[in-house]
Order: C-alpha cells, then sequence, then structure tokens
C-alpha cells in the first residue's frame, strides 16, 4: 500500500502568518487552483494567476505561498496601497486553458469579494483576463480596449531594466551598459520586451528559453544569440532570470560567472536567507526580485488608482532609487540586499499597523 503524502499549510515553510488560502475546483471544467492571501494591512491583495503543470500539489502550494508572500512586500516597497496575494492553476495552459475553466476561476475569485484581486502571469494572456471579467470585478490588466491598463509585463520589463542600470552604477561606476554581456533566461512576455531594452542600450545579449520559437524570435528581432549552455557557467557581467524560480542555490551560487544578478523571476532565491548570504559572500550583486520586478503591479494598480501608462512608467523608474537606497542599507550594515529590501518592506506595513483606525 502506498502511503499518500499530503499537503500542509500553517506548519509548511512558506506560510508566513497568510490571512487565507483557498482551494478552489471546479470538476466540470476541470480546473484545480489554490489562492494565497499573505496579507490586506496596506489593502487588498493584488497578485497575477500563474497556469503551470506543477508535478505535484505540493509544489503547487509551495508555490503560491511563496508568490503571494513576495507580492506583499513588492507592494510595500514600491509604496502601493496593496496587500500581497497570487493564484496557481494547476494546468498546461497550452493543452488544457479553456474559456470555461477561466470563467469558473472567476467565480472563485468573486466569492472573496475583493480581498483578492486577479491579473496576469505566467500561462495567462490579457484574452484569458476578459473570461475571469465576465465573472468578477476583482481583475486587473484588462485589455486596454475594455478600458483597462492592458499587458502589464512591458512595465514589469521597463522596471527591470531600470533596476539593471541602477545596479550598473554601483557596481562599475556608470549606468552604462554599451558592451555589457547579459545573459536572460527565459523570453516570455517580459523577458523580450527586456531584451529590446537591453540591446537598443548596446548590450550584448545572451537568450535561453524551453521554447525554441521564442529563442528564434529574440534573434530575429533584437540580435540576440542563443546560450545553450548551463547558465551558471555563462561568462556575462549580468545574469538576469525571467522564468521561474529557484535557479539560485547550493550548486549554482559557487558556479556563477557573473557579477550582476537582476532579473524578473519571482522567487529567485531557493532559501532566501542563507543563498542571499552566499551570492554576498562571491561580492556578487545581487538585486532582489520583489524589488526591481515591480513594474507589473505598479502598471495594474493604475485600474484602481487611475492613472495612465505613461504615469505608471514614471512610477517605475522610481525603482531605481529605491534599489540604491537598498543596496547602500546592505553596504552600511552588512547585511545582505534581500535581507535590507525586506526590512524596508516590512518597515512600512509596521507603520501603517500604527495608524489609528
Amino acid at each position: 500500500m502506498v502511503e499518500k503524502v499530503h499537503p500542509v499549510v500553517f506548519s509548511h515553510d512558506f506560510f508566513d502568518g497568510h490571512e487565507q488560502v483557498v482551494f478552489c475546483h471546479d470538476e466540470e471544467t476541470g480546473l484545480k487552483a489554490i489562492i494565497g492571501i499573505h496579507s490586506t494591512v496596506l489593502g487588498p491583495a493584488l497578485g497575477g494567476t500563474r497556469m503551470w503543470p506543477y508535478e505535484s500539489e505540493s509544489a503547487a502550494l509551495w508555490d503560491v505561498l511563496r508568490l503571494s508572500r513576495g507580492m506583499t512586500f513588492k507592494a510595500s516597497l514600491a509604496g502601493l496601497n496593496l496587500g500581497g496575494g497570487k493564484a496557481v492553476i494547476i494546468a498546461d495552459s497550452r493543452k488544457d486553458k479553456t474559456p470555461e475553466m477561466m470563467r469558473a476561476f472567476g467565480r472563485f475569485v468573486n466569492s472573496l469579494s475583493g480581498k483578492y484581486i486577479t491579473a496576469e502571469d505566467v500561462g495567462i494572456k490579457e484574452d484569458d483576463i476578459r473570461y475571469v471579467k465576465e465573472e468578477t470585478d476583482f481583475v486587473t490588466g484588462i485589455p486596454t480596449e475594455m478600458g483597462g491598463s492592458g499587458d502589464p509585463s512591458p512595465v514589469t520589463a521597463y522596471g527591470v531594466f531600470v533596476g539593471i542600470k541602477a545596479a550598473a552604477r554601483y557596481k562599475w561606476g556608470s549606468e552604462e551598459l554599451k558592451g555589457r554581456k547579459v545573459l536572460v533566461q527565459g523570453v516570455g512576455n517580459v523577458g523580450l520586451t527586456l531584451v529590446k531594452y537591453l540591446s537598443e542600450a548596446g548590450a550584448e545579449v545572451w537568450v535561453q528559453d524551453v521554447y525554441p520559437e521564442k529563442i528564434r524570435e529574440a534573434e530575429e528581432k533584437y540580435n540576440a544569440r542563443a546560450y545553450t549552455g548551463h547558465f551558471a557557467d555563462a561568462e556575462v557581467d549580468i545574469y538576469s532570470p525571467c522564468a521561474l524560480g529557484a535557479t539560485l542555490d547550493e550548486q549554482t551560487i559557487p558556479a556563477l560567472k557573473c557579477s550582476i544578478v537582476a532579473g524578473a523571476a519571482n522567487n529567485q532565491l531557493a532559501d532566501e536567507t542563507h543563498h542571499s548570504r552566499m551570492i554576498q559572500q562571491r561580492g556578487i550583486l545581487y538585486c532582489p526580485d520583489f524589488l526591481i520586478n515591480a513594474g507589473g503591479l505598479i502598471n495594474v494598480y493604475s485600474e484602481i488608482a487611475h492613472y495612465d501608462r505613461a504615469e505608471a512608467l514614471r512610477r517605475t523608474e522610481n525603482i531605481y532609487h529605491t534599489l540604491l537606497d537598498v543596496i547602500t542599507l546592505s553596504e552600511k550594515t552588512g547585511i545582505t540586499t534581500h535581507q535590507a529590501a525586506y526590512l524596508k518592506a516590512k518597515e512600512r506595513i509596521e507603520n501603517h499597523k500604527k495608524i489609528p483606525v
């Protein structure tokens, strides 16, 4: 008899005082989803929905707990009146996704009465959001023709680009990227736009992706080059992880040959405390993901705060100065950049708790 191992929540390694974890199932459409609401101290929990063929339900829970927690700190550092939430749908977006499934998911979001607001993430596109919108008003990243802010990924990419320039300024004394070698791992909606920004800035860009057609698109549009080796072996100035997280671990960090890690992927560190320290000890500048990838969140927040794309881009430029502040705090105190970013985010949340209701 095979013993079944059931996922736990309250004693999970990445359960961090989460306010609510919702398991969603719709038998007719095959929907299996988890919504994680980490905090609503600063405002409603806003975070995208990720569709991915997780190897297990435990892996999906692990992902949604980490992602929702990260959204809390991302919103705080970006100065937004939002809490942190995230959703994952256990499915292959290329084979399993249907309009009916997205509508069913929308009904679950609606049942939370605005405590969680969803948007696009990996495997979810603007067209999918249309179907979610049919069932709930608690959704952002709505197509522009429907009066929304549209695809947030270009603004996410812009924020990462701004962060890379700030990191370059600190590391080399200049934000000039001409001639700098960059490996972008993952050239989906965000990664491909980042390649565009980097190429226009004169950087030499290498790309990796699990889908060959995405690599060809980066090569043809932006003169990028395919990199076929292991990313940690790439002799580049900047490693930019823009796919899934946890690429930085016990095996990869000692092998890294870059000077800066700055990418759009969430949860790049397999173990936040230990691996951020390992990177620091190697003299590599790590740009906390929940700081530099906040552009997309800033963009979708425009549908709540009522500002346009130009203002979203202007607010995203603040990532440059916030990152330099975090690096300065790290340098003064000896803590890692990840810890410094976390402390700044927590400080705003704790100060908000002290405000009389």
